[in-house]
């Protein structure tokens, strides 16, 4: 298991979740991991598992929303680990449940920051080091609410629709340079995201008829998709949006 071996890899949103899984598979894969989130002691937890086997991690706690957190990111990930190859761009939030005109300000404008502009200034500090490296892999985690129209998520929905448009963007603007850009848009997936739904078994079955596979998806799961992109094995792949969703965008 060594799909990742010699890598760098820096993860957003790498202490729960999709973020989780995809740090410690990395790190299993022979990479060395920085990830990033706004609780220090959730990524600290992280760092101890993937140490406990053997693998190498990094901590640096703060905002994709801070331009200065974002370039000391990657400053340390070069710093700590000699380059960078790899960036996973899966912090984010939700909200859910209003219409658009139900929808205030304050909550579109964050949407939007951390969404969007966070895969913005995240991206924009990694490329250089990249480039630096001779090249590398971008994934970005979208949703399939940048694919399909889902009831009650027109500003979450926005924010994914632009990541998926700026996922083509940055492969075409970047492959003579050798860096690499591909989406995954998720599904349900058992995140802390989708814990008030899935608390709920009700709406939990309603929201499944949607889901050919019946249930839905584990952050395991995406990892591995995500892997793959990340890897060599994709060598050939770039601009791509890989839906992962049990089938449910299929119908």
């Amino acid at each position: 298991m060594s799909r990742l071996e010699g890598k760098v890899a820096l993860i957003t949103g790498g202490g729960v979740g999709i973020g989780g899984a995809v740090a410690r598979l990395f790190a299993r894969e022979g990479a060395a991991v920085v990830i990033t989130g706004r609780r220090k002691e959730v990524l600290e937890r992280v760092v101890r598992e993937i140490e406990r086997e053997k693998g190498r991690a990094l901590a640096v706690a703060g905002t994709v929303t801070d331009e200065t957190h974002a370039r000391a990111a990657v400053a340390q990930a070069v710093r700590a680990y000699g380059k960078l190859n790899v960036l996973v761009n899966n912090a984010g939030i939700g909200a859910f449940g209003k219409t658009l005109h139900e929808t205030d300000d304050a909550t579109w404008d964050e949407l939007l920051a951390v969404n969007l502009t966070g895969v913005f200034r995240m991206t924009r500090a990694a490329v250089p080091a990249m480039l630096k490296a001779s090249g590398g892999a971008i994934v970005n985690i979208s949703s399939i609410a940048a694919v399909v129209g889902i009831p009650l998520t027109a500003a979450y929905s926005t924010t994914k629709g632009g990541l998926d448009a700026l996922t083509r963007c940055l492969a075409i603007d970047y492959a003579k340079q050798g860096i690499r850009c591909n989406g995954v848009c998720v599904g349900l997936i058992d995140t802390p995201m989708a814990a008030p739904l899935l608390s709920d078994p009700v709406r939990t079955a309603q929201v499944l008829t949607a889901y050919p596979l019946g249930r839905p998806g584990t952050p395991d799961e995406v990892a591995r998709l995500v892997l793959y992109l990340a890897s060599d094995e994709s060598a050939w792949v770039t601009g791509a949006i890989y839906p992962i969703d049990g089938g449910m965008t299929a119908q």
